[in-house]
């Protein structure tokens, strides 16, 4: 009997330990040891199917292609097998020994590990020139080329950036994904709208190119001395032919990816001279006219008139303030409205900015208004330049007289300003009173008398019925979990709205939304969160299997979108999904 049950143990064991080595789970690396101008690809393979597939934390690298998955299925002498990869492609972000974490599945219910793997960074390689690698013959026919106007500026002078795209005609460019922005730090950046451009011929190092302006930006530097222009980065898909041809003689074409930048550049800002700068310089830099008119220079006492100051013409016309206009203390004046009518194009800022003021005279007589200058640096002439305008006289036809006005224009001519002194300044203290005697009346045992005194004694009953109510809402712990989730995916689609146009915000907000909503419908906690186990629990609900299809879209849409190119439209039909079918949900579960 004792050997029996060892018997039994020992192939219980044996069972256990083949049923466990039938699944494999691994990670591979195209290579363990690359520079840092070298891409990596690594694939996750398993030999079973499995949910919720979630990859380590890329930390040290850039995702710069991938998820890409692929399925085979072979069958051989009545044998199938079957293989399921998940594969990325990498940039290091720099240099150093790093380690590729796990990567988790669940198969069967039970959750496998891939074993992580030591990778080393060097220094920037030479890439070989083999004809035939089509990592090679994309980095030689393709270039992205940042165009500056002006290298050595003065502080606050437009320059313009010109990222263009060099493509040689013998490869093909299918899509390309934008992975690193420029930050313009030290710089007002205003980007020029590139929509609609074409495909134009050119050169580039004397050899024949297709090219297409992706961006233009203009910038006026905040700061002197060395600025840095960061790169701009793109992961371009490509066709490059190879020595291989078809039966009709055509060359044949690979797909291959290729991560591309424009490099960094540095330009040297120099300060405005010291000398002749005026006292009243607010810093426009460019090449500006300047005037002061009013509306009308003859009205009534107790009309308004525009008193407009402005500046026209090509600079930082959003960088600098306008001078304030000094006016005489007998004009009431109202705070200037601000207008802008500029436009930004590659020569910089181009238009007119303008403060007018509303004034409104109270007496009879001539006002004068002293001339006010403005100064700016001309780029032109390196020079500082003042504009002056005329004095302008307000004739004031009609209206009361102030004895005061006799010495006003005699005062302004000094510049000095009168005081006015009003006559009615103590208008508003009575020397009469016109008093009503008012009846005395009795409040108590009054209507509002008692409605006073019952009103607490009535409010008792319903303070009691909330209370009960808010304690049998707080009882129900189900309950507070739907309506916590319900609203917390309302703000996560709020938030999902909010992001269109925003892949990576848009699809992580929208995730979280349907995550939240799963939770308090279906009372799962988030660790339970498997394809399988809401396919399960949805159907126990009476939801229809294409509405659970739809869901599972939903979320592999939002998994996959963050490493795919995505437009706005679809998007927004995400969106329409997500919220559609919560809605089924909603009305079909039992």
């Amino acid at each position: 009997m004792k050997f029996i049950k060892h018997t039994y143990i020992l192939l219980f064991i044996l069972v256990t330990s083949m049923a466990s080595a039938q699944v494999k789970f691994d990670a591979k690396v195209s290579k363990q040891k690359l520079g840092v101008n070298e891409r990596l690809r690594i694939d996750f393979e398993m030999n079973q199917d499995g949910d919720n597939f979630n990859p380590p934390d890329f930390a040290n690298f850039t995702v710069v292609g991938g998820p890409n998955q692929s399925v085979k299925r072979v069958y051989a002498n009545g044998v199938g097998s079957f293989s399921k990869t998940y594969s990325y492609f990498l940039a290091p972000k720099g240099r150093g020994n790093f380690t590729i974490g796990q990567a988790t599945i669940n198969i069967g219910g039970e959750t496998f590990k891939t074993v992580p793997i030591a990778v080393e960074v060097t220094a920037a390689v030479d890439i070989p020139k083999d004809p035939n690698n089509p990592e090679y013959i994309a980095s030689e026919n393709i270039h992205l080329v940042a165009e500056i106007s002006k290298t050595s500026p003065y502080l606050n002078e437009a320059i313009t950036v010109v990222y263009k795209l060099y493509v040689s005609p013998t490869i093909a460019v299918d899509n390309w994904n934008e992975i690193d922005s420029p930050r313009y730090n030290d710089f007002w950046s205003q980007n020029i709208n590139t929509q609609g451009q074409k495909v134009q011929n050119g050169t580039y190092k004397g050899e024949d190119y297709r090219f297409l302006v992706l961006k233009k930006v203009v910038l006026y530097p905040q700061k002197t001395g060395k600025l840095d222009i960061e790169p701009l980065s793109l992961d371009i898909s490509l066709r490059v032919p190879t020595n291989r041809r078809d039966i009709f003689g055509s060359l044949l074409m690979t797909r291959t990816n290729k991560v591309v930048s424009a490099g960094n550049s540095t330009i040297t800002v120099k300060a405005l001279p010291e000398e002749g700068k005026p006292l009243d310089f607010s810093g426009a830099v460019g090449n500006f006219s300047f005037e002061v008119v009013p509306s009308k220079t003859s009205l009534d006492a107790s009309e308004s008139l525009q008193l407009k100051v402005a500046v026209s013409g090509n600079g930082n016309l959003k960088l600098f303030k306008l001078p304030k206009v000094s006016l005489p203390s007998s004009l009431e004046v109202y705070e200037p409205e601000y207008k802008e009518e500029v436009n930004t194009t590659l020569s910089g800022m181009q238009g007119t900015i303008s403060d007018s003021y509303t004034i409104v005279p109270q007496y009879k007589g001539k006002y004068p208004i002293p001339s006010i200058s403005f100064s700016y640096f001309d780029l032109k002439t390196e020079s500082y330049k003042r504009l002056t305008s005329n004095e302008i006289v307000l004739d004031v036809l009609g209206g009361p007289v102030n004895s005061v006005n006799a010495n006003n224009a005699a005062m302004a001519s000094n510049g000095k300003q009168a005081v006015i002194l009003n006559k009615d300044q103590f208008a508003f203290i009575k020397t009469s009173t016109n008093f009503v005697s008012v009846s005395s009346s009795k409040f108590f045992k009054t209507t509002g008398f008692w409605s006073l005194l019952l009103l607490p004694f009535l409010a008792i009953p319903l303070a009691i019925m909330i209370r009960n109510k808010k304690a049998t809402r707080d009882a129900d712990v189900y309950g507070n979990k739907i309506r916590k989730a319900d609203k917390l995916a309302r703000k996560y689609l709020s938030h999902a709205k909010k992001s269109l146009g925003k892949k990576e915000a848009f699809y992580i907000a929208l995730e979280k939304a349907l995550h939240n909503y799963l939770k308090g419908k279906l009372h799962i906690e988030t660790s339970d969160l498997s394809k399988d186990k809401i396919n399960e629990l949805l159907a126990v609900k009476q939801v229809d299997n294409e509405v659970i299809v739809d869901f599972n879209k939903i979320l592999e849409s939002c998994e996959l979108a963050r490493y795919t190119p995505i437009d706005i439209v679809t998007m927004q039909e995400d969106y329409d999904k997500a919220a559609k079918t919560i809605s089924l949900i909603d009305k079909q579960a039992r």
